[in-house]
């Protein structure tokens, strides 16, 4: 009998989903500190691992390095474990006897998790340890390009997960690469929310599943320097930044902008740290490998190191050259390096004023973008403030590398995997994703006024007085 993948993997969906429902049961009855051992169970097998699934994402993706995605699979389970600790998620949040209200967390239930390739063994771990401490089961939808490596990765997570006493099928995956398969899982009706992380096609897919959903959209975030930034700094940031994991990290910076003023010193600092402003034949070269004809980027640049994407562009760089960068003017769909381009690549805008530099920045998110991360290097807090107050990003960063401020590794935000882009950038929220974004909050309300009859009675009362008072 022939073999049916889509079929086969739209029957694996719905059992994943049913004993993810079984298990989540058992889940949501466990006490706050049962949780947290599954937590710390699942962060401490998954980091020992770490390097290991890096080796296996590299080879099987072709994108990144093995020595930042060890790094990444570490940010994923140290890092958000050491985060989430001693957050509570479990029972009664908070009780306030003054307004009369209680508040007490409630598991959302079953969650379809889809995994990128670009992250393909971080996601896993991150996405189980923010599921789990919530109390939820989790279920994961891997790249077909990366589905062994995510496989092994729930594997570590799961056998982790039970060792400290989760159920079994509290975290799963599905084994066979099918559309139809995380259709078929995202419409169970088991799954209660789906967490999406992947392109636009697949992030609009989960927000019209009918389910609640929490999607991210594509990032294209400028880096301004601004004449008051510590060049040398700045630099050293934006490079940082956007060679972690050879530029995998949506969150990584995707131009850099500058005033006129500024440009010398930024092109002989950039220079010397590795940034290879391209001649106009070699731009172009390079943008005719960037993106298919239907506008997606190419997987064939994904991830790719510079000198590796300049050979493949037919031209040469020094060998240690790490940013290729592209001098641009206009920002849009016609024009390939105003796009978000997930490997070393950067365009660059050099404009007249701060002005133009505020709208051009806003020209280029809104064309792709909206929502996302903006990174801005300056030392004048009032230009600072003017530029927050104007940006359309949700995570608004100063003086740190993009991709990894973004994150919150170098940041104080919420180290997360999974950021939100909020209503401008169509997404449903503008948080780095947590735990406490997989709970429902029930509030338990008293009545703090009386009946009504009470209060029109003393309203009365109250009038009478009044008038009395005046006749006297």
């Amino acid at each position: 009998m022939e073999f049916d993948k889509d079929l086969s993997a739209r029957q694996e969906a719905r059992v994943l989903a049913k004993k993810a429902a079984d298990a989540q049961k058992v889940l949501a009855g466990m006490s706050q500190g049962q949780i947290d051992a599954i937590v710390e169970a699942v962060a401490k097998a998954f980091s020992k691992e770490a390097e290991a699934l890096a080796e296996m994402a590299v080879k099987e993706t072709g994108f990144g390095n093995v020595r930042d995605k060890t790094v990444k699979n570490r940010f994923a389970s140290e890092k958000v474990a050491a985060k989430v600790r001693g957050m509570k998620t479990v029972g009664v949040l908070k009780e306030n006897d003054v307004d009369k209200l209680w508040e007490i967390a409630v598991p959302v239930g079953v969650i379809a998790a889809i995994v990128p390739s670009t992250n393909p063994t971080s996601t896993v771990c991150y996405k189980a340890i923010i599921a789990l401490k919530a109390g939820n089961a989790v279920v994961f939808s891997p790249h077909p390009n990366a589905i062994g490596c995510t496989v092994r990765a729930a594997e570590i997570v799961a056998a982790a997960a039970e060792s400290a006493g989760a159920p079994k099928g509290s975290v799963s995956c599905m084994t066979i690469p099918s559309l139809d398969g995380c259709q078929e899982l995202m419409k169970a009706p088991e799954v209660k929310l789906i967490l999406a992380t992947g392109g636009p096609g697949m992030v609009k897919a989960a927000y019209s599943s009918g389910k609640p959903a929490i999607g991210v959209g594509a990032g294209n975030g400028p880096a301004y320097i601004h004449h008051t930034a510590d060049v040398a700094q700045a630099i050293r940031h934006i490079v940082e930044s956007k060679t972690f994991d050879n530029g995998t990290v949506c969150a990584s910076e995707q131009s850099i902008i500058v005033e006129k003023s500024l440009e010398d010193a930024v092109v002989k600092e950039g220079c010397r740290q590795g940034l290879y402003f391209m001649s106009k034949a070699e731009a172009k070269c390079l943008a005719a490998l960037l993106f298919r004809p239907n506008g997606t980027l190419s997987p064939k640049v994904v991830g790719k190191a510079a000198p590796a994407l300049a050979e493949m562009a037919g031209f040469k760089v020094p060998t240690e050259t790490k940013i290729l960068v592209a001098r641009e003017n206009e920002a849009g769909p016609s024009v390939p390096y105003s796009m978000e381009k997930l490997c070393p690549v950067l365009a660059f805008y050099v404009m007249n004023s701060e002005a133009e530099v505020l709208s051009k920045c806003v020209e280029i998110l809104s064309h792709e973008g909206s929502g996302h991360t903006f990174s801005m290097h300056a030392e004048d807090k009032a230009v600072i403030r003017r530029f927050a107050e104007k940006i359309p990003v949700s995570r608004f960063l100063v003086n740190t590398p993009s991709a990894l401020g973004g994150i919150g590794d170098t940041t104080n935000l919420f180290p997360a995997l999974t950021l939100g882009c909020g209503a401008v950038g169509g997404s449903s929220s503008a948080d780095n994703i947590s735990p406490m974004h997989l709970i429902d909050i029930r509030k338990v309300a008293w009545g703090s006024n009386g009946t009504r009859a009470q209060v029109n009675d003393e309203l009365i009362e109250l009038v009478a007085a009044k008038i009395l008072e005046k006749l006297r």
